[in-house]
């Protein structure tokens, strides 16, 4: 079992290998308006939540702790919602979103439990 700075360290490397899934997976999605709106949300938290979770290790307080944690789980939460909306769109093939939404389910479930066992 990993100690909790292993731990950290692995989800944070976790959290940095899903920012760039979701730079990847974005760069698939059609070029009109309508795919640069979904883009530009679906990057701007996937990528959040990593960097949200790397000040949160950073944080001067166990408040700001708690507030990046929180935060992690809303950019989860969000972005989870950007994949359902690409595949029930049919922009992508569900095969080729689900892994990325699997993983995102996953973080959110993590950051979900950080955030209980800290209140």
């Amino acid at each position: 079992m990993p100690t909790n700075k292993e731990f950290g360290q692995q989800l944070e490397k976790r959290t940095r290998a899903f920012a760039v899934r979701a730079i990847k997976l974005a760069a698939k999605l059609p070029n009109d308006r309508t795919g640069d709106v979904v883009r530009y949300q679906m990057v701007k938290s996937g990528t959040s939540i990593g960097a949200n979770y790397r000040e949160a290790n950073r944080a001067v307080s166990r408040a700001d702790s708690k507030h990046r944690i929180s935060t992690c789980e809303k950019e989860a939460s969000e972005t989870q919602y950007w994949l359902e909306v690409i595949i029930e769109a049919e922009w992508l093939p569900a095969e080729q979103v689900q892994p990325d939404l699997k993983e995102c389910n996953e973080l959110l479930a993590i950051f979900t439990s950080i955030g209980k066992s800290t209140k």
